[in-house]
């Protein structure tokens, strides 16, 4: 496969249709509020269970679960912050590289992904976005061959910091980006 479509859209992460859904998680890998309660309440408890019997993840590390009743086979868990927490920028770049890194060892070919840390754990959008941008670009680098990662965010005005981001770090690549 030679080329990775990047897509960034405005909608609702849990509807998505791929192999896994990003998860922004706390290190205990409790599904409480935002991104994390949406996928437990659409997923079901199963997913609850799986990240309990996975058991806590140190910060900047990423944990994979099934996805209960979601459209997806994965939930990849980027635990940028401890529960309570706020999100910084090499626990983000840690965390994503781990989800990408996960991503490729099960061979997950299409991954949904949210703004991970910026809405309770109160990391900058823009930031988010560059940050996402670097993780991408290295695993692909890498050797994980994707056929799409779609940015799915909340709202119109979250995705210019996004296609700003992305253009800027793929610009020069060999990659079908935004």
């Amino acid at each position: 496969m030679d080329e990775t479509r990047v897509v960034i859209i405005s909608g609702d992460l849990v509807q998505q249709e791929v192999d896994a859904i990003v998860n922004a998680a706390n290190n205990d890998l409790q599904l409480g509020g935002g991104v994390a309660g949406a996928i437990r309440r659409a997923g079901g408890p199963q997913i609850q269970d799986e990240c309990d019997a996975h058991g806590a993840v140190r910060v900047g590390e990423a944990a994979i679960t099934g996805a209960g009743k979601l459209r997806a086979r994965y939930v990849i868990h980027a635990a940028s912050m401890a529960l309570g927490g706020r999100t910084t920028r090499g626990s983000l770049k840690s965390s994503m590289d781990d989800v990408f890194r996960l991503a490729h060892q099960h061979q997950v070919e299409t991954i949904a992904v949210p703004a991970v840390g910026t809405g309770i754990a109160g990391f900058p959008i823009d930031e988010c976005a560059r940050v996402m941008a670097e993780s991408l670009m290295a695993a692909l680098s890498g050797g994980w061959q994707a056929i799409e990662v779609r940015f799915v965010l909340f709202g119109e005005e979250s995705k210019r910091p996004f296609e700003t981001a992305f253009w800027h770090v793929f610009r020069a690549q060999d990659l079908n980006s935004v």
